[in-house]
């Protein structure tokens, strides 16, 4: 079967690349150029026909690679014409008339990679991040993992826990012979040095997680307290509805934004307070819960309204910046009273919290919020050279791989070898399914679906 599919971007440009792979590719490209092959990796120059009537669809580049010195490891070709739709639809027309010739799915060309030996499973997901990062920091995060930083260390951590088992097994096998007086202290050295490396890469706050999929902020509060107002500033863009009406927003509203190069997803929430509204209430709730699960709360009060005492104490200095709004309303009282003397008695894990005293309105103190954010998002991404988890399901894996070695161990310590022998295959396994060292086709579906289609 050969697969074909536009890898460029749809719509109008300057230039489409068709992407090709399979027995037939050749075939193909004869077809469709009336001419024998064109030199491997050179662009060369045809005209490019239907395969019925003959008649020109365009004159492009083709690129011919064959296997297995090409990126599926089988033949494959590129055919670079201008990108019209009309052009890309007319190829498109004429490979579907080809027998053995069929639109590629999404992540095709990549999975072909996969199981053809070309690229680990890591690799593959590193070229989908690639593909769809936004910011600088995800660029360089699906380089490192592209380059194979991530695959080298869990192979590593793998071959260490082959060599284990090779000896366990031998201890199985040979029960009667005189093995080495320190294989035991061998095993246990070499097992506990592989769950020391497996918790410190554990341990690392989800940042490759956070990196690729976008730090969670939080935009909480009263109702009126300016929460969309702030919403909609930091976003350069009318994203939530502003208005006097208490309990205005009652859905969460989340928007995508690159702050200094940082990937971070933006939550408006409903107002803060006691109502008897249903459809409120649900809204309220949703509003805590995306608190609850963020990685930065920005908590939004206005002068006339800070009785938010009980929210407050349950934060802390490092995931909680405060908003003090509305500084351009007139109170009637000195600096330093009523305001700013409330926030001394909000408790002791209070008191690192950084408290700024902004006007949306006036644009007041606004450069001084968004810096703070900035040295949050600095202050969680500053580990982000060691990072070697960047999915849900790498992570698992690992944790699964760490609760087998420790059954292992407990295993072992009372020589029951056997059992000790299976959880040791099993921690193996789950370091395997990571880089796709086993059979893993119950979960490529899931991984290659997350594709464009041409790649």
């Amino acid at each position: 079967m050969t697969i074909y599919a536009l890898s460029s971007g749809p719509g109008i440009s300057g230039v489409a690349v068709i992407r090709l792979s399979g027995q037939d590719t050749s075939k193909a490209i004869q077809l469709l150029t009336g001419k024998e092959l064109p030199k491997p990796r050179v662009a060369t120059l045809r005209k490019i026909n239907k395969i019925n009537t003959s008649e020109l669809i365009d004159e492009g580049l083709i690129l011919w690679f064959p296997g297995p010195e090409s990126y599926t490891g089988e033949d494959m070709a590129e055919i670079q014409v201008h990108g019209s739709k009309a052009v890309v639809d007319a190829l498109h027309s004429s490979l579907s008339d080809i027998e053995n010739c069929r639109l590629a799915e999404p992540g095709e060309f990549t999975k072909l990679a996969f199981q053809n030996g070309k690229i680990n499973l890591l690799k593959a997901e590193s070229i989908a991040d690639l593909i769809s990062s936004e910011t600088e920091i995800q660029r360089q995060q699906a380089i490192k993992i592209m380059n194979g930083k991530s695959a080298d260390q869990f192979n590593f951590l793998r071959e260490k826990l082959l060599k284990i088992l090779s000896h366990v097994e031998a201890k199985i096998d040979f029960p009667e012979e005189d093995l080495p007086n320190n294989v035991l202290d061998e095993i246990k050295n070499s097992s506990d040095e592989v769950i020391n490396k497996i918790k410190k890469i554990l341990n690392d706050q989800k940042v490759g997680e956070r990196i690729r999929e976008g730090f969670k902020i939080a935009i909480v509060g009263p109702t009126n307290a300016g929460k969309s107002s702030l919403m909609n500033y930091l976003s350069n863009r009318d994203v939530a509805i502003v208005s006097e009406i208490a309990g205005t927003t009652r859905d969460v509203i989340e928007t995508h934004l690159n702050i200094n190069g940082y990937p971070v997803i933006i939550s408006d929430t409903a107002g803060i307070r006691d109502s008897k509204d249903e459809i409120e209430k649900k809204g309220i709730k949703l509003a805590l819960q995306k608190a609850e699960e963020s990685d930065l709360k920005i908590v939004v009060l206005h002068p006339e309204n800070l009785d938010f005492k009980p929210f407050l104490e349950d934060s802390n200095s490092e995931n909680t910046i405060v908003v003090l709004n509305k500084s351009d309303i007139k109170l009637g009282k000195p600096p330093g009273i009523g305001n700013y003397f409330r926030f001394n008695h909000l408790g002791k894990n209070l008191k690192d919290i950084n408290i700024i005293h902004t006007s949306i309105k006036e644009e007041e103190n606004l450069v001084d919020l968004i810096n703070a954010i900035k040295e949050k998002l600095k202050n969680k991404f500053i580990s982000s050279d060691d990072i070697l988890i960047t999915r849900e399901r790498h992570r698992q894996h690992l944790q699964q791989c760490l609760d087998h070695l420790n059954n292992f161990n407990q295993k072992k310590e009372i020589e029951d070898f056997d059992k000790a022998a299976e959880d040791l295959r099993l921690a193996t396994r789950h370091l395997g399914m990571i880089v796709g060292k086993v059979d893993v086709e119950e979960i490529l579906g899931s991984i290659f679906n997350d594709f464009c289609i041409g790649k």
